[in-house]
């Protein structure tokens, strides 16, 4: 068995920063990719967001890329939700994300931004190189 420390900051947006996700179902959606990452052998250590894009802290082991992470997760979660959902109103998630990797002394930080998000944009305290473009 390999040992490995591998913490990641995820960040990608809805599709045109349209406000997608509605506070009545996010919490379904979060459970779900947290479902997925597991069955991919990933650890979310946090995961939340706004109306319009998600954050997540996730270890994923060595012998998974980074980008099939993140395209099995929108894949799949973009999927998900579409066939729980009205037919008309299609959720989709922007091309392209962002990503940063921690050290294990910034895991904690990282973790209470991405479970306080909500706050840090209600307030106007967000850490801008950790928030997906506008475009």
């Amino acid at each position: 068995m390999a040992l490995w420390q591998l913490y990641y900051h995820l960040v990608w947006a809805t599709k045109e920063r349209l406000p997608l996700i509605q506070p009545s179902w996010e919490g379904d959606l979060h459970r779900y990719i947290i479902g997925k990452a597991d069955g991919l052998g990933c650890i979310v250590h946090g995961v939340n967001g706004t109306e319009d894009h998600i954050h997540l802290v996730v270890s994923i082991p060595p012998t998974l890329a980074i980008s099939e992470f993140v395209k099995k997760i929108k894949g799949s979660s973009s999927n998900y939700r579409n066939k729980t959902m009205a037919a008309d109103d299609l959720f989709q998630w922007q091309a392209g994300y962002g990503v940063f990797s921690l050290g294990k002394r910034q895991l904690e930080t990282a973790i209470a931004y991405v479970e306080n998000q909500k706050q840090h944009h209600a307030n106007n305290q967000i850490w801008t190189a950790l928030e997906p473009p506008l475009s």
